[in-house]
């Protein structure tokens, strides 16, 4: 038995997200998704925020409820990686979410695409086993949410760029080789959870969007780590404020 052959759309899962996790009432239906610490310490430092549930993840790991422009939004900091990321994802949907928003940062495989940039994904090449087990096997999978994502930065009157994205699990095996095969494809950037986060959405019926901001470049002979662990506080404050005014509109 392979990977490809894992997808199993006759028998339900044994351990189900229920099992776990009881829906919420009031719970909001917009809940966005960080991987970093700063943005939820900016987050608690500017909005008024209440604890509106707790996931398990291996470990507590608290879901806030707080207002922006009117409109009641969730946030959760999450677990870097695809699997950490799905099951996270499958707990905020069974407390009672209907989207969700997950931002973060990735490594981009064009270098004009300056650190900071905003990307959009399109769609995610699977280079990870969790959407295996949530879709059919394909190259791809498809993200039809990126296009209400780029009305609202338009909206926003934010510079973004739409295209693939690679996702691997593995940080420390991107390759020279696979880099240039995934150039090749039409990825302009590598990130760790992407692919298995539509697969989620995809399988449980649920709208999940995702964008991402420019960090390191493996564009080159070397790897170039710009703002790599030297992100200003005021940056995460930034990403934070259009995460937030991206989901107040979704």
């Amino acid at each position: 038995m392979s990977l490809f052959d894992t997808f199993d759309p006759v028998s339900e899962e044994i351990l189900k997200p229920s099992h776990m996790i009881c829906p919420v009432a009031g719970f909001p239906e917009t809940v966005v998704l960080t991987f970093e610490e700063k943005s939820l310490q900016a987050l608690q430092k500017g909005w008024e925020t209440r604890a509106a549930a707790v996931l398990s993840g291996g470990r507590d790991i608290p879901v806030y409820a707080f207002i922006h422009n009117g409109r009641e939004l969730g946030m959760v900091q999450s677990i870097i990686g695809g699997a950490a990321t799905a099951a996270l994802v499958e707990e905020v949907l069974a407390l009672g979410a209907k989207r969700v928003l997950l931002y973060g940062a990735c490594g981009v495989l064009d270098s004009a695409l300056t650190a900071g940039h905003f990307i959009l994904p399109t769609a995610a090449y699977r280079d990870e086993g969790t959407s295996y087990h949530y879709l059919p096997p394909a190259d791809y999978v498809d993200i039809p949410t990126a296009r209400r994502l780029g009305e609202i930065f338009d909206g926003l009157r934010l510079p973004y760029v739409k295209g693939r994205v690679w996702t691997t699990d593995a940080l420390y095996r991107e390759t020279r080789n696979n880099v240039e095969k995934r150039k090749a494809d039409g990825c302009i950037a590598v990130d760790m959870e992407c692919a298995s986060a539509m697969a989620v959405g995809w399988f449980r019926g649920a709208e999940v969007y995702q964008f991402l901001y420019a960090e390191d470049s493996l564009d080159g002979e070397a790897w170039d780590a710009r703002t790599w662990g030297a992100v200003p506080a005021s940056d995460y404050e930034k990403y934070l404020r259009v995460a937030l005014e991206a989901a107040a509109r979704l």
